[in-house]
């Protein structure tokens, strides 16, 4: 058992992130399973979207999401699933980087007026 306190906490933090990985784990696999299980077009959607989620929380790495990816569309294609045309907008909507909104040029800055020099006190005699 850790004694220092940031040691303490980073065991805590770990606890939270493993409970919140395997969610994130268990919702991929269930997806994965009824994609297999019955091939349709929105199952394939929905796994490949549970394997958006686990890249993005860096569950999986982004390599392997990939492969998989390519191996369930593969797959569908096997067995003759077409993905709707609303599908790969959606998913597009999601890889999109979000626009940034219009900001107001910024204002001419005018040259800063240099004080005036002073002069030396004068030296006494």
């Amino acid at each position: 058992m850790p004694i220092i306190k940031s040691a303490k906490k980073r065991v805590r933090v770990a606890r939270k992130a493993t409970v919140r990985n395997a969610k994130t784990k268990r919702s991929l696999k269930a997806a994965l399973k009824s994609f297999h299980a019955s091939i349709s077009g929105a199952n394939h959607a929905k796994a490949q979207s549970a394997l958006d989620k686990a890249a993005k929380k860096a569950v999986m790495h982004k390599n392997k999401v990939a492969r998989k990816k390519r191996q369930l569309a593969r797959a569908a294609k096997a067995a003759g699933v077409k993905t709707t045309s609303s599908a790969r907008k959606t998913a597009a909507k999601k890889a999109a980087p979000k626009k940034a909104t219009a900001k107001k040029p910024a204002a001419k800055k005018t040259p800063a007026k240099k004080p005036a020099a002073r002069k030396a006190p004068a030296k006494k005699k």
